[in-house]
Parts: C-alpha cells; sequence; structure tokens
C-alpha cells in the first residue's frame, strides 16, 4: 500500500459555485463514491473505515486507515512492528440541493482531502462563465455554441472543451 496514491488525480465534473451579475463561477469536484473508490484501490475495502460525529454543532468526519508500521527486528530479537488506525478528520458545510445528505458527503470528501484525495481540484483555475435568462432565473451560456446550459452533463463538458481549446 502507497498513500502517495491516494494524490492522483481523478476525473472531475464541474459545477456552479455563483451566480451574479451577469456571471457565474464554476469549480471542479469529485463526488463521495470517487474517494470510496480510490480508497478502495489504493489501501483496499477492509482498510479504511469512516465515522461521523459531531463537536460544537458542527458535523464530522474522520477517515481513518490502518497502517503498518514495519520497524525491523530489535535488540533480543523483538519485532517493532506495528498495526494502527491512522485518523483524518474535517467538517462540512450543508448543500443548497440536499441539506443533510450534502452535509455529510461534503464532510466525508474533506476528511478524504487530508489524505491527499482530490487535493489536486484546489490548484485548478475557478472558471467564470456569462450568464443568460431564461424564465427569470440566470444559467451559464455559451455563447460559442449560442447554447444556455441547464446542467452539470452539459458544463462539464463546455469547460473541459474551453480548456482544451484554450478559449
Amino acid at each position: 500500500m502507497n498513500l502517495k496514491d491516494l494524490s492522483k488525480e481523478l476525473p472531475y465534473k464541474w459545477r456552479v459555485q455563483s451566480t451574479k451579475y451577469g456571471k457565474t463561477t464554476c469549480v471542479a469536484y469529485i463526488d463521495a463514491r470517487d474517494c470510496q473508490d480510490l480508497l478502495d484501490e489504493v489501501v483496499g475495502p477492509e482498510n479504511w473505515q469512516s465515522m461521523f460525529y459531531e463537536e460544537n454543532g458542527l458535523l464530522f468526519c474522520k477517515v481513518g486507515i490502518f497502517c503498518v508500521n514495519i520497524g525491523g527486528k530489535g535488540e533480543n530479537g523483538v519485532d517493532y512492528t506495528s498495526h494502527d488506525w491512522v485518523w483524518k478528520s474535517d467538517t462540512g458545510s450543508e448543500s443548497k440541493v440536499e441539506k443533510d445528505k450534502g452535509h455529510v458527503s461534503d464532510a466525508f470528501k474533506r476528511a478524504c482531502v487530508s489524505w491527499g484525495i482530490g487535493r489536486f481540484l484546489y490548484r485548478l483555475p475557478i472558471q467564470t462563465l456569462t450568464t443568460k435568462q431564461w424564465k427569470g432565473k440566470d444559467y451559464p451560456y455559451a455563447p460559442e455554441k449560442d447554447k444556455i446550459i441547464f446542467d452539470g452533463e452539459t458544463l462539464t463538458k463546455y469547460i473541459n472543451w474551453k480548456l482544451k481549446n484554450n478559449k
């Protein structure tokens, strides 16, 4: 098990973070299942776990990985190999869509970032798009395609296309 493999870049999606004054900012993200899949792949499904707890009114998640420290043999042939759970935790924030589920998912993903999972996302630039109104609401707009973007899959394809073509 090489814990550095938890830092590898994963496929990611884009979502709207905020919309104001005819502009929308979009950020890259992965979902909790991506984190779980990477933990399974790198450390094995039996060697990690997560626990949720509340502290000072905040929901926290801690992610533990069962680590083996190979210390070798000491004097008198004593084996210094140790096995122990190592825990890292963080809190999350509520989702605008599914309040409780989003809060749990966010806390889990933030705890995973402590292990390196998804940390690459913080190095990606925030994308700013213009908006266009439809039925009184602002939506991201793709002027090159004269298309209003209503869903996350289309948003992800559009931003990736823009980045690839330096638009």
